[in-house]
């Protein structure tokens, strides 16, 4: 778990917390939430790496994008990206199709079976949270999910002003 000190006893002073205390608080469910969804992801019928269900994602939301513009989307050098889509090509989750309109350009897009895992593994995610969530009580669902309205809000607000960590 995320505890400064590194001793585990960490306590805290209930809802007025200061930030870092919280910060340390929603990191430790942070691990566990990545947790979740890498065990629920590695269910899946086809084993994916973290970066190959990433670079699937990317293809998903800008369908055609060019090796070059995969690669940076994930930060990551062309000949990565290359080896990357070799092997999703290999596993026929995606496929290298020339451009239309500029014969030297080859586009990368998702087959058939790339959406059928995606479907899979983010329903799956979607189980293992439910299954967290129905754990907890009414309110402290609510709580929750007014929390996480309130971050998003604020990241987004903090993103605008240009305070946001660039990445």
């Amino acid at each position: 778990m995320t505890r400064l000190s590194g001793s585990g006893d960490d306590q805290s002073s209930g809802p007025g917390d200061d930030s870092l205390s919280v910060a340390l608080e929603i990191a430790d469910a942070v691990d566990g939430l990545a947790n979740l969804w890498s065990v629920a992801a590695q269910g899946a019928s086809l084993r994916l790496s973290p970066h190959q269900l990433r670079a699937l994602r990317v293809l998903e939301s800008e369908p055609g994008l060019n090796l070059t513009a995969l690669a940076e989307s994930l930060d990551i050098g062309p000949p990565t990206a290359s080896r990357l889509c070799d092997r999703l090509e290999a596993a026929g989750l995606l496929e290298r199709l020339l451009h239309p309109h500029r014969r030297r350009e080859v586009q990368i897009v998702l087959t058939g079976r790339g959406r059928q895992v995606l479907n899979e593994v983010a329903a799956r995610r979607s189980q293992a949270l439910a299954a967290v969530l129905a754990a907890m009580g009414p309110g402290e669902r609510s709580a929750l999910s007014g929390g996480l309205r309130a971050f998003l809000s604020a990241q987004d607000q903090s993103d605008k002003e240009g305070d946001g960590p660039r990445g």
